[in-house]
């Protein structure tokens, strides 16, 4: 299996990808993170040489809340549950922000003891992602376990015609958007069981996100917030040892290089991969990045995996994610 990762598609690049990769059609595509535009692919369809089928996840997910008033009311109690639950983690999250700051600007004392500082603010951001992500999965488990998809028709029947959508395809075309719509979307219809797992895969953005074990969210200019990235859900788990940053140079502090080695340390051993505009990188099929992808080292440096400093290939070992987080009722 074979999974392509691209920067933003302001200037799309689709066709000349699926031309390199030798990729025949048909395609599926997944566009429920566009919301109510998930329909208007007419452009997609084209760089997919016309050969697209769109499984419509954000529409068929709205017509289960529509004839399944039950599951919609408990759906939306549940969001509501995991909003409340991130904002009581971001305030966790921006102490420790805080605490960084008025340690950069610390002027006396020992460099030594002030790098212990700051990995000891590095373990509290590690300790609260943990403890967040494992409460997120407690309330996903019980939403779940009291309200099984497979025993919902409406959910059932979806699936199935997924299924069927996917069974012939060649390849799996993931585009970005509201990263909330689309991971319940794909958690919905359970598309890892139903093949994506399987299939070559061109995703970006959001989509991209997706493919992690666990999403992060970051606009470190946005003037509400923790300041910093954010664990927010599991994502489908197909790629366990990255965290993605697509447009990083728009929404990281790029040029901050203790930042960006902050956030390379955090979650290590997932390797950060920035996907700017024009991005490419092409994960081999034993999960490893090519050693031209683009990294955030431990020195704050966005460059070549080759050159990085202190991070590790993801194939050279270290801690794996839980590839299949995605429930499986």
């Amino acid at each position: 299996m074979s999974i392509v990762l691209l920067g933003p598609q302001r200037r799309p690049s689709l066709d000349k990808i699926v031309t390199a990769l030798g990729l025949p059609g048909p395609f599926v595509t997944i566009t429920a993170g566009w919301q109510e535009r998930e329909k208007d692919d007419a452009d997609l369809d084209r760089h997919l040489r016309e050969r697209s089928r769109n499984l419509h996840l954000w529409h068929r997910m709205q017509h289960v809340f529509e004839v399944d008033p039950e599951y919609a009311l408990a759906h939306h109690a549940r969001r509501a549950q995991l909003l409340e639950l991130q904002g009581l983690y971001q305030l966790g999250l921006s102490h420790t922000v805080k605490f960084l700051e008025e340690l950069r600007h610390r002027t006396t004392g020992s460099a030594g003891m002030r790098e212990l500082a700051v990995q000891d603010a590095i373990g509290v951001f590690r300790g609260i992602d943990r403890q967040h992500i494992a409460r997120v999965r407690e309330i996903q488990g019980r939403f779940y376990a009291e309200y099984p998809p497979h025993e919902r028709p409406a959910i059932v029947q979806h699936r199935q015609e997924v299924a069927a959508l996917m069974a012939d395809a060649s390849a799996v075309v993931l585009a970005g958007g509201h990263v909330v719509e689309l991971l319940d979307a794909l958690h919905l219809f359970n598309v890892t069981a139903t093949g994506l797992g399987r299939l070559p895969i061109i995703a970006w953005s959001a989509g991209a996100m997706a493919l992690t074990s666990q999403v992060v969210l970051f606009d470190e200019h946005a003037v509400r917030g923790p300041g910093c990235a954010e664990v927010f859900d599991q994502g489908l788990g197909v790629l366990p040892d990255l965290a993605l940053f697509p447009a990083a140079r728009q929404r990281l502090r790029t040029g901050d290089k203790q930042n960006m080695g902050l956030l390379a340390r955090r979650f290590a051993p997932s390797l950060c991969v920035p996907l700017d505009p024009g991005a490419r990188v092409e994960i081999g099929d034993d999960g490893s990045l090519p050693p031209d992808a683009p990294v955030v080292d431990f020195v704050g440096t966005m460059g070549p995996l080759a050159d990085a400093v202190g991070v590790r290939a993801v194939s050279e070992g270290g801690e794996r994610g839980q590839a299949g987080d995605q429930p499986t009722a």
